[in-house]
């Protein structure tokens, strides 16, 4: 398997490879990170609300989301959310939502749900004692959230945030489905057109472990110094 073992292939398509699809990668991780830990944390807020109505409706789609395949996840509203927008704007033609915007904002909702349970864990954390004696100095729930708990809560949870911000990079190759060119997706298109499936493939895998190694290894020396600090 190994005998004609090319790495000038490999040489060759890293303008291509890191240039685009590493780029698009990166891009779309921060982005649906970003999204998905401010709309999570607003998650976290409605399950702890104590409003029924509102707490109910932020855990149907926090266990919705957890137990549904990110893939077909994917699919749904790349395909189906045009229609559905034409039928509730009375348009005649399904809504064009774009590939990308639709990775975005599929990663972004999907990946709020589990960082809505890492931030519920983070408020939970903070002792019962600083939101009585923030609500004793007259701060309102919103400022209580805002100045005293989430602070903490975000230092707290700050290595399980971005443990699961490496699962989103991981995770992103799965956009293949919109014939989008992320990494993997590079990947596979010189792979194809080359005929060096063994090459390009074995050099993916090497970056992704990398890279996620790497940022494991980051997150647990992370970690390690916000166990001191408590």
């Amino acid at each position: 398997m190994f005998a004609n073992f090319d790495v000038s292939v490999i040489a060759s398509s890293l303008p291509y490879l890191f240039g685009q699809g590493m780029v698009f990668t990166l891009t779309l991780t921060a982005l649906a990170a970003s999204g998905g830990i401010v709309f999570g944390t607003a998650l976290a807020m409605m399950r702890l609300s104590g409003i029924p109505g509102v707490t109910h409706a932020a855990k149907i789609y926090v266990e919705t989301m957890r137990s549904l395949p990110l893939v077909l996840v994917i699919f749904w509203f790349y395909f189906l959310v045009p229609y559905i927008g034409a039928w509730a704007t009375g348009s005649a033609t399904p809504i064009q939502v774009g590939a990308f915007a639709s990775a975005l904002v599929t990663f972004t909702l999907f990946e709020a749900a589990y960082f809505a349970e890492i931030m519920r864990a983070g408020i939970q954390s903070i002792p019962k004692g600083q939101t009585a004696a923030a609500s004793a100095l007259g701060m309102s729930y919103a400022q209580t959230m805002r100045l005293v708990v989430l602070p903490q809560a975000l230092r707290n949870m700050l290595p399980l945030l971005l443990t699961q911000t490496i699962v989103l990079f991981q995770d992103t190759s799965l956009v293949y489905v919109l014939s989008l060119t992320d990494f993997m997706g590079a990947a596979s298109k010189v792979a194809q057109r080359d005929g060096r499936l063994v090459e390009m493939y074995l050099f993916a895998a090497l970056v992704y472990f990398a890279v996620c190694f790497t940022a494991s290894w980051l997150v647990r020396r992370l970690q390690t110094r916000v166990a001191i600090i408590r």
